[in-house]
């Protein structure tokens, strides 16, 4: 699990593609969205609301050869941006890949809104990378 910033930011927001790349001997299928909440570590609660899906993004099978990643498109809006937020230091993101049940962690240190009516995060479907 890794992240890629480079799609950059604007008006508050960060965006980013989610990367899970297939660690394992056999083919992996990916299909839907990852459950991604912020978090204060890799087994702590959610804090805040968690990632809301972004339905503009098309739900496809992606089949990963091993070694291969596919990647979703994840928006962080800046904490600062609300005044009702209540800020809380977030260090990373809790990831549940599609139909799975274990969730993965990714150290990325955020603010995030203990309000749980401010979504702060978007996510899109799984794509080929």
């Amino acid at each position: 699990m890794s992240s890629d910033s480079s799609g950059g930011g604007a008006a508050g927001s960060v965006y980013s593609k989610l990367i899970l790349t297939n660690s394992g001997t056999e083919p992996c299928l990916l299909r839907g969205f990852p459950g991604v909440s912020l978090t204060a570590d890799a087994n702590g609660a959610p804090i805040g609301a968690p990632a809301r899906q972004d339905g503009s993004s098309p739900v496809a099978d992606v089949l990963l050869a091993p070694g291969q990643a596919g990647a979703a498109d994840m928006r962080y809006t800046q904490a600062g941006n609300y005044t009702d937020c209540t800020p809380t230091e977030a260090a990373g993101y809790r990831i549940y890949p599609p139909e799975e049940t274990a969730s993965l962690f990714l150290a990325e240190p955020r603010t995030a809104c203990s309000n749980d009516a401010i979504e702060l995060l978007t996510i899109g479907a799984f794509h080929a990378r």
